[in-house]
Order: C-alpha cells, then structure tokens, then sequence
C-alpha cells in the first residue's frame, strides 16, 4: 500500500472523553442553577464545537450562549483527563501506521489547545503531521476547509487520504471535500445520511484492513 495520509478525529474516534466532557457541561449547569444531565445526553451533544455542545446543553434556558461555551472550557481545561483514555488498540495502531510510512493529521472541532494538551499527554504529539482544532481554521467540520489544509500541509491529495471519525460532521467534511471516509462504530457519534466508504467495529478492525490485509 502506497503511502497515505490518514485523517483522525478525536472525541469518540481516539479517545473516549465523555465523562470529562460531561462533568464540565454539568458545572456549567450548575452555575445557572440548571439539573446535571446524563451522560448519554451530553455526548450526544458533542461534535459541532463548543459553543454548539454549550446550546444543546442549555436546552432553551435564557443563558447567553458565549458564556456558556466560555465556562464549559474553563470547566473543561481543569479536568481535561481525569477519565478520558484512548480507545483500545489505538495507541498501537497509530504507531504501527506510523511506522508503515503514513501520515497522520488530526482535525477535531475541540478546541485547539485542548487537543494539543491531549496529544502531548497521551504521547502522540510526534506522530501527527499536522494538528488542527477549533480556531485553527476560520471554519470547523463538517467544513471540507480543516481537511483541505491537512492535505495541503502534508502534500497529500484526496486520492490518497482517508478521513476517519465517528460522527457524520467527519463523513460529511470528508465528502465535501473528496476524500473516502471511515466510520468507526466504537464511538459515541452517529453517521445520520452520511454513507462512509468503510466501516469498522474498532480501531483493531481498522489497523487490520490497512495494515495487515493492505488496505484500501
């Protein structure tokens, strides 16, 4: 398999960030006087942003919205991993297609400083070519514009990239784009009318199919 540039989201395709997620949505809850949610409800919120997770979250109370997002990273920032943790077979997979000659970019709509702060913790700041969050680009996913300059910085084409993620923001903006996408069960986002290229139950089946039986 000729060299390729693999794409990744973050939240629900590499890491599993619900819990952190969850409690500091339920702190800025709690400011307004608002009941905590579930933590199936505030995953569900996730995807669009910060400042779209903070008016799903709001659920129609009269908060101004900014503010909200505004707490919810303060929130966040101070117990950014307290539970989050890679999916399994993720840490391996990345360093095995590293290893193989790929390259790796990330683009995620969190907010960029909490992504690079994830990276560095998890130890694959090195892995990645090219990382871009929320901020980075003047327009987030399902935008083709975040993978357009992933490619552009790798010198990478759609004819050999992959956007691979859990949630339809990521398979919309891989189509937009023109890239082939890959859509991970093991997530907590869902494809909605997205139809992804490929489907895998987990980042095991996706190292599989690119490593060891040669992808594409």
């Amino acid at each position: 398999m000729s060299p390729q540039l693999f794409i990744f989201d973050l939240d629900g395709t590499l890491i599993d960030s619900r819990r952190d997620l969850a409690l500091a949505t339920n702190r800025m809850r709690a400011l307004h006087g608002l009941a905590p949610l579930p933590l199936e409800t505030v995953a569900s919120y996730v995807g669009d942003g910060v400042r779209m997770l903070a008016v799903r979250a709001l659920e129609g109370a009269p908060v101004d919205p900014d503010r909200a997002a505004a707490e919810i990273g303060d929130a966040y920032a101070a117990h950014l991993v307290v539970h989050t943790a890679p999916y399994p077979g993720v840490d391996e997979g990345l360093r095995a297609l590293r290893a193989a000659g790929h390259a790796l970019a990330l683009v995620t709509n969190k907010p960029a400083p909490h992504a690079r702060r994830l990276l560095e913790h998890f130890g694959w700041t090195s892995l990645f070519a090219v990382q871009l969050g929320g901020g980075d680009t003047p327009e987030l996913k399902p935008s083709p514009l975040p993978l357009q300059t992933a490619m552009q910085r790798t010198g990478h084409t759609p004819a050999d990239s992959w956007m691979v993620g859990d949630h339809h923001t990521d398979l919309q903006a891989a189509r937009r784009a023109g890239i082939p996408s890959v859509y991970l069960e093991s997530g907590f986002g869902h494809p909605a009318g997205e139809t992804p290229n490929l489907v895998f139950a987990d980042f095991h089946a996706l190292s599989r199919h690119f490593l060891q039986e040669g992808g594409p």
